[in-house]
């Protein structure tokens, strides 16, 4: 294609994407549409492979199906999606999966077991962010063909390199990097051997509840219903999600009637349109953690009296009731509420006389001085300021460094932090998700291949490594239950980890909305069921 021409299908995709947002700035949203206003800078691709940020995977998990599922009404069980049915190997080490027959990409290709295979090939070869939830299971980009076969055109053989819990290798199948790609058409916009990562980024190639219609970066994505889904078609034939930052704005559009749903909003807003009889508030608890991790290699952090001394100098129920409510609840275990093993113990609260006599034991009678990188935005800001402020009554000065997500994060990622505060969020609904990162550091070095988060603060754990490592491959429940109960106990008087809040994550949505149900996870939040009259 010339350059002109180029230029020219350029602006008329320009013009047609304009025409189709402009219909959704009209003061009511049209009757098939559903529009909502969210955070979206955080998404870097739309390629299942590679999204690994909150935003992303949420459109993803409305792109593509998995052979696996979850069912949100029936406590996350695991369940068929494209395999209509597996079996298990008595060593557990090797799944059969039968694929659903009938099933086709929205390019009407039919999707077969050779898709499977070359979605696994593709996502352990790329091996983006997302790809060690796979490439743990012995899928690498020399062994994934040995590992993952097609027995025929509707049946899946994948073999794993340990006799893993089958619950914990099913789980990981839920995640978005496990999502089935349309081989044919990805191979069709390969580019120098990209796998179709590139054309990928804005497109889509699924079999899933929607497709991509046109996404602009920072701007807004839009979404077409698959009137073919194997599931049934979408309640609603679109879906368009608008880039707002501010949560004063969405508040706004909502109360206008210009959006269907607000997925920001902030304690006051929430407050503010809770008594709109136009307006309903919908919630779900999200297994977001936020957090405090304190690197071990600073020496004071590293002294396990003002490690627990640092856990009774947080108000947490100052911060949820004046700065939080509604938002997360009080929570101070690695594993969130509604996972397998999650315990409610809640050992700390504000007690700075009990603070101070831990100082005073580690040779710190006068406190200390301390910074703690904070991204720029509420509550996280606001968050800070609080313990900042009952730290002090200790005598420990907290500067806090503002910056980005990106570069707090980049310096958190290369240890040069004292203390960082954040958020983490499940990779997949089965425990090791967190239990993983909170409690395994396999090799403290600089180069180390797994960087957890023990890895970030620099805390160096053989023992409970090996402990946490060995219960992935415990198959009785119950048992493994019972040990990350013991785990969790243990964590809470001796990590460099001050856990706070779990997030409960707050939608307010137009009267005439309905079936819009938050899920644990950014893997779970479908808009298939969306209606609105």
């Amino acid at each position: 294609m010339g350059i002109s021409m180029r230029h020219v299908a350029k602006l008329m995709a320009a013009s047609a994407f304009a025409a189709l947002l402009a219909s959704a700035a009209l003061a009511q949203t049209p009757k098939d549409t559903i529009v909502m206003a969210k955070q979206i800078d955080d998404i870097i691709t739309l390629d299942p492979a590679e999204a690994f940020e909150f935003s992303g995977v949420e459109v993803v998990t409305n792109l593509y199906d998995k052979l696996i599922g979850v069912d949100l009404k029936n406590n996350n069980a695991l369940v068929g999606e494209l395999a209509e049915s597996w079996t298990v190997s008595p060593d557990n080490l090797t799944y059969t999966f039968k694929l659903r027959p009938g099933v086709k990409f929205h390019s009407g290709n039919p999707l077969t077991a050779a898709d499977v295979v070359y979605s696994f090939q593709r996502a352990v070869t790329l091996n983006k962010s997302p790809g060690f939830i796979l490439t743990q299971f012995g899928l690498n980009k020399d062994t994934v063909l040995d590992k993952v076969k097609a027995a025929d055109d509707n049946t899946v053989v994948i073999t794993v390199s340990k006799p893993f819990a089958p619950s914990f290798f099913l789980n990981c199948l839920t995640s978005g990097v496990a999502s089935i790609v349309d081989s044919k058409l990805v191979k069709a916009n390969e580019k120098d051997g990209d796998w179709g990562n590139g054309w990928l980024k804005l497109a889509s190639a699924g079999s899933g509840a929607y497709k991509v219609r046109a996404y602009r970066p920072n701007e807004q994505y839009a979404l077409d219903a698959n009137e073919g889904w194997y599931k049934g078609a979408p309640k609603t034939k679109r879906i368009i999600v608008r880039h707002v930052a501010e949560p004063a704005s969405q508040r706004l559009l909502l109360e206008k009637g210009d959006i269907d749903i607000a997925r920001n909003l902030s304690k006051d807003q929430l407050a503010a349109v809770k008594s709109n009889a136009n307006i309903n508030i919908i919630q779900g608890d999200k297994g977001y953690i936020l957090y405090l991790g304190l690197n071990q290699k600073n020496p004071n952090l590293a002294k396990p009296e003002v490690r627990e001394a640092l856990k009774w100098l947080v108000d947490y129920d100052a911060i949820e009731k004046n700065i939080v409510e509604g938002t997360y609840k009080g929570h101070e275990s690695f594993l969130p509420k509604g996972f397998l093993g999650a315990i409610d113990d809640r050992p700390y609260k504000l007690d700075v006389a009990k603070a101070k006599e831990l100082l005073a034991k580690a040779g710190l009678p006068n406190g200390f001085t301390v910074t703690m990188d904070t991204r720029s935005v509420n509550p996280i800001t606001d968050i800070a300021q609080a313990i900042q402020s009952t730290w002090a009554q200790a005598g420990i000065k907290l500067e806090i460094l503002p910056g980005d997500g990106k570069q707090t994060l980049t310096k958190y990622r290369a240890r040069t932090h004292d203390i960082y505060i954040g958020q983490w969020g499940p990779d997949y609904l089965d425990p090791h998700t967190n239990a993983e990162t909170f409690a395994i550091n396999e090799d403290n070095g600089e180069d180390a291949k797994s960087k957890t988060l023990a890895w970030r603060n620099a805390w160096d754990i053989p023992e409970m490594t090996k402990i946490t490592q060995a219960n992935v491959l415990e198959s009785d429940a119950s048992k493994r239950a019972a040990v990350y109960g013991t785990l969790q106990r243990d964590h809470q008087k001796v990590s460099p980890f001050v856990i706070m809040f779990q997030q409960i994550e707050v939608s307010a949505q137009r009267k005439g909305v309905a079936n819009w149900v938050i899920g644990p996870s950014s893997d779970t939040n479908f808009y298939a069921p969306i209606t609105k009259n």
